[in-house]
């Protein structure tokens, strides 16, 4: 999800609620800590050099019972950091600690803010010996050794 969709949605919503993917909830009295620009440099396995800017959202729980973020709230800290930052549209990462600090994508299921793990992935496969696609190979042109197989009514499965 990107920075302007999340802005357009807090504008529908009555509450902001982020649902944790085992189905949990992060705790209503939860808190953005922060709104910030992460650019990552590096160099994939296949010798490319890459570079991720995303969006980052920190949540959290103060055990803090009385606090709810209200959504036009999440708005105005969202606005300050692109003002301040200069933040453009770009993928928002949310952080939250719950056994450790896990690093989460962003979806709206129509009512809450869902965290979807993310997934590491190789960026260089054609590198790395990994086809792009699985190679399909027609069952004709498989080579088969029938003296380790089964017949119908053979005995043996």
């Amino acid at each position: 999800m990107k920075l302007s969709e999340i802005k357009e949605i807090l504008k529908t919503v009555e509450t902001v609620n982020f649902e944790l993917p085992n189905g949990n909830f992060v705790p209503e009295y939860f808190h953005v800590t922060e709104v910030g620009l992460i650019t990552k440099n590096f160099i994939d396995c296949g010798g490319t050099v890459r570079k991720e800017t995303m969006v980052n959202f920190q949540l959290w729980n103060a055990n803090d019972y009385e606090h709810r973020l209200k959504p036009q709230k999440l708005i105005h800290i969202i606005e300050l950091s692109q003002n301040v930052l200069g933040i453009e549209d770009h993928e928002i990462e949310v952080e939250y600690q719950d056994t450790t600090i896990g690093k989460y994508d962003l979806d709206f299921n129509g009512k809450n803010f869902i965290l979807l793990n993310k997934q590491t992935a190789c960026l260089a496969q054609e590198q790395c010996g990994i086809p792009s696609e699985k190679p399909k190979i027609k069952l004709t042109q498989l080579h088969t050794d029938n003296s380790n197989s089964c017949t119908p009514g053979g005995g043996c499965c």
